[in-house]
């Protein structure tokens, strides 16, 4: 009995780290920090996902009460930003900078470590950011979309945790912890998770499994791919840059 009781409050600690990981939101709970509890809290990083698409879908019914899906959607984004600290945005801009201004591997990760934005990474954000206001804009249920996108497009970094080496040695990344010694049983249950939510939800939304399943394997497979070509493995920005990619292949399929 002890043994569960410890198995329960160490995946429940391992749930809010992963909260307070991928966003600004409290942890409510006291969390016994230890390197295997960062490995372990990847695994909720889809749970994490769809907490966060609850909140901007809520969000966005209570923003349509007052304004038209343009304002709400710009609104609701802009709430995403904040509560998230635009982490994966930051990635995404830090992994452009690099892929497109470095030669060789070492100076793309010199660049990549680097906090100031160039002109791909500005580019990189702005395009994607009103692509994805777009494309939200244009979905067949903008509040279903806003739910389920940010689940989904959370397991695909922890495919490429699963598959590929970690490659920055920076001991100050705030991604290194989570990324060494990643289980692949733990992604399993990740995979199991988010094939479950997009199987529910395809019950109101016909195709989101297929939608969801090309989005996700689509990206782990050529982000992957890029990845290990230019840089010889993945780095922090280069997981979350990978989610934003999923969120957009995925509401272009929706």
């Amino acid at each position: 009995m002890p043994i569960k009781k410890n198995l329960l409050s160490n995946e429940w600690q391992a749930f809010w780290l992963a909260i307070g990981f991928l966003t600004r939101i409290p942890m409510l709970v006291r969390i016994d920090y230890s390197q295997k509890l960062m490995n372990q809290c990847s695994m909720y990083f889809p749970l994490a996902g769809l907490l966060l698409g609850t909140l901007y879908a809520g969000l966005f019914g209570l923003l349509s009460l007052a304004w038209g899906p343009p304002v709400s959607v710009l609104l609701v984004l802009c709430f995403h930003l904040f509560i998230t600290g635009a982490f994966h945005e930051d990635g995404l801009a830090d992994s452009v900078d690099a892929l497109g201004g470095g030669y060789t591997v070492e100076k793309r990760l010199e660049i990549m470590k680097d906090s100031r934005i160039g002109t791909y990474g500005t580019v990189a954000l702005v395009m994607a950011l009103g692509l994805k206001a777009a494309l939200l804009m244009d979905a067949q249920s903008i509040w279903l979309a806003l739910l389920l996108t940010p689940a989904i497009s959370r397991l695909t970094p922890l495919l490429i945790m699963g598959f590929l080496p970690y490659v920055s040695d920076r001991d100050t990344s705030k991604s290194k912890p989570v990324a060494e010694g990643f289980s692949r049983n733990r992604l399993l249950v990740s995979c199991v998770f988010t094939a479950l939510v997009a199987l529910v939800f395809s019950l109101w939304l016909p195709g989101l499994w297929l939608a969801a399943l090309i989005a996700v394997i689509t990206v782990a497979l050529l982000w992957g791919w890029y990845l290990q070509r230019q840089l010889g493995g993945y780095t922090g920005d280069a997981l979350g840059a990978s989610v934003v990619l999923c969120e957009l292949v995925l509401l272009l399929g929706l």
